[in-house]
Order: structure tokens, then C-alpha cells, then sequence
């Protein structure tokens, strides 16, 4: 379409500014090129040739009409993965100042049919063989069960945000070991020179993009450092990217054979890094056990794989005991990994694994917890993804007792027994990119919680992540896409997606590549119904609570610090005292702890009358399986405010209505081990 002639006739003029205002009513705006220069999501000066769009209409902007920002949130992929695992793993590029030719082509290796292609034929199985042409022709690739070929385009991104898509969780991912095992690589196998690499790269793709918009800051892909800054953008219809980590030894934070290969200096030089860099939200650990934290684990033949990987990293196999509650780490791989095994030294075999221990021995270490403290001062959110249920665990034990809402559960590797945990918190939840059945199963499972949290959801699509992705429902399905198709906000219609030679087809494709993210958005509303997508479009409001949440943290004041306390009894020791005050002393180097009895009590006087919603415990070995809280006004006459009959040692936070005294007494009923109790510290709060 043209733009009409100046000379046109009244009548058709008049009826034309009727159509372009009824369209708009309707949520359609003009699509044609001869608008572009006024139309502010439509760049200036696209590279040509580049990716069709295939995405008509106005990126909806603002708020809606209670003041939230709207949009779809993905909370975990990985844009520059292709400069991770020593360069070769992932091919093609995100962008490139060349072009589309320069950005989407393979791996020399896998040139002329694929022969070479190794981590293809792990992956994907077959001989790994295939047309390593990308563009213009794109015979093989991207494709849903590719995990070798670039997803990430810039183009296919921008298709995903026209569609209602506003946060971007760009995760700088590798793994030291991976690279270093692999037969390819043009580039050091240092993991935090490689993440210094892809935060760079995508801050190099910021200002691609811009210069295609018109100058600094014009662009609609946007790198945000705050959750003001983040709402800004959306405000202005833009997409929000948050720069994470994923990576298995952050810091050089390995272990071998169980020695830390790291301090807490490197911790606080690591973390004052990221943030400097922007990074707003990492893991701990990924994959292998390291200095900080032990691991959730892989399954089948990958996990024998990783397991392999994991004593090539630290000396030692995956350990596993049984689980001390319904949270369990993934079932080992016990599958046969040929390849990866040719790695082992001579004489080593993967061992195998009682089917009833399925928990990771190693939790979160004391290196890993001072990470975790480190983080919540540089008030950064914490993905406890990956981690082992035993650190997981021990990391809320830490948040709830700070009342820190920084947890991010951002694609389906956290046992879902921590969900309303996490909720209760006030984190924020993603589910893996499945396919739209199980996809919307799993939605439809915990929707009770999001309404009872208020709370929307989110997606991890984990694109370039080696993950797999949903593959097509097929067009005979009695409720395929149908295309065009409007977008979640109604404001915008998509079609089928063009790139090249190669239009892709949602029903038929599956999700290939990141530009078909609105097509699978689409496909779960037909399978899952409006509501799990109205979940999903409340995302960007829920993500920014959790991160102005954390932002806005403040350590609260311990009224039990140094305050007087008594106890019913207390161990004798010629060498060390377990007196009552070891217990409000600050120090968790030292301990109260009582005669191996019940009935026992530890009581702390704090001056005053006060406000109390909240006491934590942190317990030594010898714990409290059953006891209560109590509270009192003049220490004779107490009210149990708060009790449990399954305790189970560690990190304990007892939160209540809050409630006027002086006095709280913790008030042990049944030992949860053979000794007495014993209490590290005790923490008083009024909020």
C-alpha cells in the first residue's frame, strides 16, 4: 500500500481517516511502509536484506487501569551463548554488524553436510549430518530439536517483543569444563572472561539496534539496571532486558575434592563485578557441585554425561543420601554416556545409585551462604533453580529469616513442593518451555497459589540453552493457529513468520527459533485457555514486585541482640560455656545448649514492651523436632503464639500476628536428636 495522493478526492480522503480511525478503535494500526517514518517501533535504516517481522500494529504502551505495566515476562535465555563453551558450541550470531549472511551461518565445522558436527549428534541423536546453510535457504535450521544453531536473532527477539513480550532475562552463561572437553574452540575456557564477553556483546547489541532507530537510547531493546528503570521502559512499549548469570563455577568458585578453590574475597570482588556490569540476578551453581553449593541433578543419558563432567571439574562423583522430606533432587542418569565416559581415566567408572536416595548430600556451604548475604546486600535476586534441594532449602531458610523477596524459580529446576515458599516470599516463578499441553497443565496446577498470592506468571524459554523445545501439534489438531492471529493485548496481528527463503508455521514448526514465541503464546491460548495467558501477561508486574521488593529491602533491627536470657538448664563443658546469652550474642560461632531432656525453655527478656511478628532460630545439630513460640508482659503469664511438630533443624522463621511483649520464650517439647537443644542465635523482630 501507498500513501495517498495529496489530490485525492474529499470523499475517499474522508472515508480513509474514517477506516484509520475505526482500525485503531479496533486495535489495528497502519502497516505500510510509507508510514514508517512516523511510525516509532519501525527502525530507519534496517539492514537490508535482514528477517521479515511479520508483526502489524502498535506495540501497546503505559499502564492499564490500575497503574501495573503489562506484557509477557521471559525470565531465562541466553542471547550470547554462541560466545560461550569456547566459542563453537552454539553457531551463529545474535547480531551482526555484516548482516543476516555474517549472523546466521554454521560452524566451519559443520561445513559441507554436518559430518563434524559432535555436539549435534550428542544432542540430537542420528549422525548429526545436515544442510549447515542458514541463510537465505534454512533447509535444517533453526529448528525445535536444534540445540546447536543460533534461536536468538535479533529480529526473531524483536518479533517475540512485538507480541507482547517486555522483560528479557539475557543470562551470560558457560561451563569451564564443557569447553574444555569439547573438540572445538577458538577462544579461553575462563568462565568469568567469558561472561565479562557476552555482557559486552549485548550491550553491543543495545546500540545495534539503536543506530537502526536513530541514535542512542531510540531503540526498543533496552538493558535495565533497576525495577524503576525496568517499568520505565515498559511504560514506553520497549522491551526491559536484565542481565543474569548462569554458569557452574562463578568466581572460580570450584571445588576439588571437596576443598574450596576460592575465598570470600574472591566472592565480594566477583559479586561487586556483576553489579558493575549490571548483573541483577545469577545462580550459584549450574550443573556440576562447586565451592558454594551442591546440585540438582540431570537424568538419563545427559546426567551420566554431566556426572562425568562433574569429577572431570572437582575429583568426585555426584553423592546422594535419602531425602529428609517430600523435596527430592532429579533421579540420577544411570543411562550408558559412551562418548562422555571415553573421558573418565582408566579404571574409573560412573558409580550407580540406590533408587531411595535421591537427594544431593551437598547443600549450601558456608562460602555459599556468605554469596547468598552478599547478594542480598547488593540487593540482587537469587535463581534457585539448579541448586540442590538441601541448599535450596537452606537459601529460603536465609531469605525468610531476613524476610528478603529475591528468589527466582525461572524454568522448572526447582522441586515445585517450594512453590508456595517461594510465593510466600514474594519471588517470582517461570515455567520451562514445554509444549502448550503440558504447558498448560502445569499453569492450571498452581493457579490456585497465583490467585492467592496475586501473582502473575512467567515463561523460560532457555533458547541457545541447550534445553529442547516444543515441537508442532501438527495442522490435523482440531485447534491449530490459525494466522493471521491477534496478539494478547489485541493491538497487534501476527502472521506466519519469514525469514529468507523459509517461512515458518507454528502447527508444523514447533517453537524453532525466539520469533515464534508469540505463535506458541498463541497455541497455549487455544489449548489452555485465556486465563493461563492472562497469568502470563500479569508477568512483567509480578517480576517488577519481586525485584522493587528486594531493591527496597532494609535489614531489620534484632530486638534480642545483647538482651538478657534464662534458660531451664544449660550443658556444662570445662572448656566452653552454653550459657543462656550464646544465644543473643551475635556470634554463630557459639551456642546455647540445654540438658538432654525435654521440657526444656530459653527465655530472652527485651527490655521493653514491643511489637514482635517474627523470631528466627538457628539451631545446632541438636534441634527442636516440636516447640513452641511464647510471648509475655510481665514474664508469668505466657501465650503460644506460634508451634510446630515437624521441625527439622537448620534456619527456622516463625512468623505471626504480631503481638505486644516483653518477654519470648522458646519452649522445646520433643528433641529431634538424642542430645538436648541448642540454639546458635535467636532473632527477635517487628516486622
Amino acid at each position: 500500500m501507498t500513501r495517498p495522493s495529496h489530490r485525492i478526492r474529499r470523499p475517499i480522503a474522508v472515508m480513509s481517516l474514517l477506516l484509520t480511525v475505526m482500525a485503531m478503535v479496533l486495535g489495528t494500526a497502519p502497516g505500510s511502509s510509507a508510514q514508517a517514518e512516523s511510525d516509532w517501533w519501525t527502525p530507519a535504516a534496517r539492514p537490508s536484506p535482514d528477517s521479515q517481522i511479520n508483526v502489524t500494529g502498535e506495540p501497546f504502551k503505559g499502564t492499564d487501569s490500575q497503574g501495573q505495566v503489562r506484557g509477557f515476562v521471559d525470565a531465562h535465555n541466553h542471547l550470547m551463548s554462541n560466545e560461550a563453551f569456547g566459542g563453537r558450541l552454539i553457531c551463529g550470531k545474535t547480531f551482526s554488524e555484516a548482516g543476516i549472511a555474517d549472523a546466521l551461518k554454521d560452524c566451519p565445522e559443520h561445513y559441507p553436510d554436518g559430518s563434524l558436527a559432535i555436539f549435534d549428534f550428542i544432542t540430537k541423536g542420528g549422525d548429526g549430518k545436515h544442510d549447515p546453510n542458514g541463510w537465505p535457504t534454512f533447509k535444517d535450521w533453526p529448528a525445535h530439536d536444534s540445540l546447536t544453531h543460533q534461536q536468538n536473532y535479533y529480529a526473531w527477539v524483536e518479533r517475540a517483543w512485538r507480541g507482547g513480550q517486555r522483560v528479557l532475562v539475557n543470562d551470560l552463561v558457560t561451563n569451564g569444563v564443557i569447553c574444555s572437553v569439547y573438540f572445538f574452540k577458538d577462544r579461553s575456557c575462563d568462565e568469568m572472561t567469558s561472561i565479562r564477553l557476552q555482557a559486552q556483546k549485548t550491550y553491543d547489541m543495545q546500540a545495534y539496534i539503536d543506530r537502526m532507530y536513530g541514535g542512542p537510547g531510540k531503540g526498543w531493546f533496552r538493558i535495565v539496571t533497576d525495577s524503576a528503570q525496568a517499568r520505565e521502559v515498559i511504560q514506553q512499549g520497549k522491551l526491559a532486558v536484565v542481565l543474569g548469570v548462569e554458569t557452574s563455577e562463578p568466581f572460580g568458585c570450584k571445588q576439588i575434592l571437596d576443598i574450596a578453590q576460592c575465598g570470600k574475597d574472591d566472592i565480594d570482588r566477583g559479586l561487586d563485578e556483576l553489579h558493575r556490569l549490571g548483573v541483577r540476578s545469577m545462580f550459584l551453581c549450574h550443573k556440576f557441585d562447586n565451592a558454594l553449593c551442591g546440585v540438582r541433578f540431570d537424568s538419563g543419558t545427559l546426567g551420566t554425561a554431566i556426572n562425568v563432567g562433574q569429577f572431570l571439574s572437582t575429583g568426585t562423583f555426584w553423592k546422594t543420601e535419602k531425602c529428609a522430606g517430600p523435596q527430592a533432587d532429579n533421579p540420577i542418569g544411570i543411562a550408558a554416556a559412551p562418548e562422555a565416559e571415553k573421558k573418565l581415566p582408566q579404571g574409573v567408572d560412573v558409580p550407580s545409585y540406590s533408587a531411595d536416595a535421591r537427594c544431593n548430600t551437598r547443600g549450601l556451604t558456608e562460602l555459599g551462604e556468605y554469596a547468598v548475604r552478599g547478594m542480598m546486600k547488593r540487593k540482587m535476586m537469587l535463581e534457585i533453580d539448579h541448586m540442590s534441594v538441601k541448599a535450596a532449602g537452606r537459601a529460603l531458610d536465609i531469605f525468610e529469616s531476613e524476610s528478603y523477596p529475591g528468589v527466582i524459580s525461572s524454568h522448572s529446576w526447582m522441586d515445585l513442593n517450594w512453590t508456595e515458599r517461594v510465593y510466600r516470599l514474594g519471588g517470582f516463578i517461570a515455567q520451562y518451555m514445554h509444549g502448550a499441553e503440558g504447558f498448560s497443565a502445569e499453569a492450571k496446577r498452581t493457579d490456585a497459589l497465583r490467585d492467592k498470592y496475586n501473582v502473575g506468571y512467567g515463561y523460560g524459554t532457555d533458547m541457545n540453552g541447550v534445553g529442547g523445545w516444543p515441537g508442532p501439534r501438527g495442522t490435523d489438531t482440531p485447534n491449530p493457529v490459525r494466522y493471521p492471529f491477534r496478539s494478547a493485548d489485541g493491538g497487534a496481528v501476527i502472521d506466519r513468520q519469514t525469514t529468507g527463503e523459509r517461512t515458518w508455521d507454528i502447527n508444523t514448526d514447533g517453537a524453532a527459533h525466539y520469533g515464534l514465541v508469540p505463535d506458541w503464546l498463541e497455541d497455549i491460548r487455544l489449548v489452555g485457555g485465556k486465563g493461563v495467558v492472562d497469568d502470563l501477561f500479569r508477568g512483567a508486574e509480578s517480576y517488577l514486585d519481586t525485584w522493587k521488593a528486594s531493591e527496597d529491602h532494609k535489614a531489620k533491627v534484632n530486638l534480642a541482640a545483647g538482651s538478657p536470657a534464662s534458660a531451664s538448664s544449660s550443658e556444662w563443658s570445662l572448656f566452653t560455656s552454653y550459657a543462656p546469652d550464646r544465644a543473643v550474642d551475635g556470634n554463630t560461632n557459639t551456642r546455647w545448649a540445654s540438658d538432654w531432656s525435654d521440657g526444656q525453655w530459653l527465655r530472652i527478656d527485651l527490655g521493653t514492651p514491643s511489637l514482635i511478628k517474627r523470631v528466627t532460630l538457628n539451631w545446632e545439630r541438636a534441634y527442636g523436632k516440636a516447640y513452641r513460640i511464647e510471648v509475655s508482659t510481665d514474664g508469668t503469664n505466657w501465650q503460644s503464639v506460634w508451634s510446630t511438630t515437624a521441625g527439622d533443624g537448620g534456619l527456622d522463621t516463625a512468623q505471626f500476628t504480631g503481638t505486644t511483649a516483653r518477654y519470648v520464650r522458646v519452649h522445646g517439647q520433643e528433641r529431634g536428636t538424642k542430645w538436648g537443644y541448642s540454639l546458635h542465635e535467636v532473632g527477635v523482630y517487628s516486622s
